[in-house]
C-alpha cells in the first residue's frame, strides 16, 4: 500500500516553465553577449555547451539541460580567454534571471487544486536560487510556494538528494510521504536517494524511455498531477 502523499516538490525548467520556450532564447542572448555580440565566435561558444545558434535549439544530449549555472560556466570557459570561471557564472546568471517564462500549463489552476489537497508544494532547481525566485516572481507565483532552493541554497545540486531532503525537513514530512516531479534523470534520481516517489513529465527534452527506469510514473504534464494524487491517496484509504 502507497504512503500518502503529503507533499510535491517540482522541478523547475522542463517542468513548471517548457525548457525551449525559455533556455533556447536565453541561450542566444547569453552566447552573442559573451562573444561580444560576434555572431561567429557566439557559434563557436554554442558547440561547447550543445546549442546550435542557427537553428536556435539545444542538442538534447547537451549538459546545460540539467546542468547548474556552475556547470554551463566550466563548459564555457576554454572558449573564453581572459574570463574567469566566477565572472562568466555571473553573466550566465544575470542573463538568466531575465529569460523569458512560458508555463508548461496554466500554473494558478493548479496551485489552486494541489492547496485544495491540503499539499505542501516547493521548487528544486539546478537553476541558481535567485534567478528561480525572478522566474516564479514574473509569472506571479513566487508566493505561491513554501519551498524554493537552487543549487546555491546549501543543499547542493541535482541528482544529489540534499534540496528533496531539505524540503522534507522543511515541511516537516517524512520522504515517502512526498512525491518529486520532474523532466530529467538528475530530477528522478535526486528523489529516488532521497527516498520519494517520482513523477517523470515529458515536457522538457527526455523521451519516455529515458525517464520510466527512474520514475513511479510517467505523465504527459504537470496538469496530470491531481488526478494521480488523487489515485494514489485512494489506494491508502
Amino acid at each position: 500500500m502507497a504512503e500518502p502523499v503529503h507533499g510535491v516538490l517540482f522541478d523547475k525548467d522542463g517542468t513548471l516553465f517548457d525548457f525551449a520556450k525559455t533556455w533556447n532564447a536565453w541561450a542566444e542572448v547569453t552566447l552573442m553577449s559573451l562573444a561580444e555580440e560576434d555572431r561567429s565566435r557566439a557559434t563557436e561558444l554554442g558547440t561547447l555547451i550543445g546549442f546550435d545558434l542557427e537553428a536556435c535549439a539545444f542538442d538534447p544530449t547537451s549538459e546545460v539541460i540539467a546542468g547548474t549555472p556552475e556547470d554551463i560556466a566550466r563548459m564555457l570557459l576554454p572558449g573564453l580567454p581572459g574570463r574567469t570561471l566566477d565572472n562568466i557564472e555571473f553573466e550566465v546568471n544575470t542573463k538568466a534571471a531575465t529569460a523569458p517564462q512560458a508555463e508548461a500549463v496554466p500554473l494558478g489552476p493548479l496551485i489552486d487544486q494541489l492547496r485544495a489537497l491540503d499539499l505542501k508544494i516547493g521548487v528544486a532547481t539546478n537553476d541558481a536560487e535567485s534567478p528561480a525566485r525572478a522566474h516564479l516572481a514574473s509569472v506571479g507565483h513566487e508566493q505561491s510556494f513554501d519551498f524554493i532552493a537552487g543549487y546555491d541554497s546549501g543543499f547542493g545540486g541535482k541528482p544529489g538528494p540534499g534540496m528533496c531532503l531539505g524540503f522534507a525537513e522543511a515541511m516537516r514530512l517524512d520522504p515517502d510521504h512526498v512525491v518529486m516531479v520532474g523532466d530529467s534523470t538528475h530530477d528522478l534520481l535526486a528523489g529516488r536517494a532521497a527516498g520519494m516517489r517520482r513523477v517523470g513529465v515529458l515536457t522538457g527534452m527526455a523521451g519516455q524511455a529515458e525517464l520510466t527506469p527512474y520514475a513511479t510514473v510517467i505523465l504527459p504534464d504537470i496538469g496530470h498531477l491531481p488526478d494521480w494524487i488523487r489515485a494514489e491517496s485512494a489506494t491508502t484509504a
